[in-house]
């Protein structure tokens, strides 16, 4: 097969017409391979090779192109290519080319990583850890980077959350809206003792505007179905459920 003509076209590749009227994408690295531009014919007996090549070059490119437009953990980067359903030598291929040059590293996928969540979340390090160790992330890495995320920064943010609980709070008082505030903590991913020490210097009393205005709430819901005592009793027991006391004078 003679080649015709060579137009260069997107992401890299080159659209080679050979004169039976084919047209075949070849990226850069394949013409030069197989000097192809030199010789200006193509073999029946070296297609496949110049194929299976190009596929090569293909997942490569596709890789390089991915974690260049985000960066991401070799894990991430893996399930992406098997998503595109390439043969898995070829991407483990690509993946230990990208290693090598420096593209791909979990080390520095992980400082950035958590440097990004420190910036823009409330995440505590429990939480990030986690997120990394779902990335397959080596757990030394994990641990030796998340030391970046200090003990100050978090008892910052921890405070904040809590005056952001009080302030933003509706419906609860005392040791159940502590726990609530604990719980939400927790949940994002601060450890317990730290939370602990921080929420001591706080005070949770019974708020009696939000008391009253739960009890007002209760009280037109319940009263169709209870009256006297039992009525007193039933909102008693759910405002205490929330952590409040209030009586209607």
């Amino acid at each position: 097969m003679n080649i015709i003509n060579y137009k260069k076209g997107a992401r890299g590749l080159y659209k080679v017409t050979v004169d039976n009227g084919k047209t075949l994408s070849l990226y850069e690295d394949t013409i030069l391979k197989f000097e192809l531009l030199l010789k200006k014919s193509i073999l029946e007996s070296e297609l496949k090779e110049i194929n299976d090549y190009n596929l090569e070059c293909d997942v490569y490119y596709v890789a390089l192109n991915n974690i260049k437009a985000r960066f991401k953990s070799t894990y991430d980067l893996k399930d992406f290519l098997k998503k595109k359903e390439y043969p898995i030598d070829l991407i483990e291929k690509a993946i230990n080319k990208l290693i090598k040059q420096g593209y791909l590293n979990d080390r520095s996928f992980a400082k950035s990583y958590i440097n990004n969540q420190i910036i823009t979340t409330n995440k505590g390090p429990l939480k990030i850890e986690k997120e990394l160790s779902d990335k397959k992330i080596d757990i030394d890495i994990i641990k030796e980077e998340i030391e970046i995320y200090e003990e100050e920064i978090q008892i910052e943010k921890i405070n904040k959350l809590i005056k952001k609980g009080l302030k933003t709070n509706k419906s609860r008082g005392g040791v159940i809206l502590k726990q609530k505030i604990c719980n939400d903590l927790k949940l994002l991913g601060y450890e317990t003792f730290l939370i602990n020490k921080i929420i001591l210097t706080y005070t949770f009393e019974n708020d009696n505007l939000i008391a009253k205005k739960e009890y007002e709430k209760l009280f037109k819901r319940l009263s169709r179905k209870y009256s006297g005592n039992e009525l007193k009793n039933k909102i008693r027991e759910k405002l205490y459920q929330k952590g409040l006391y209030y009586e209607e004078e």
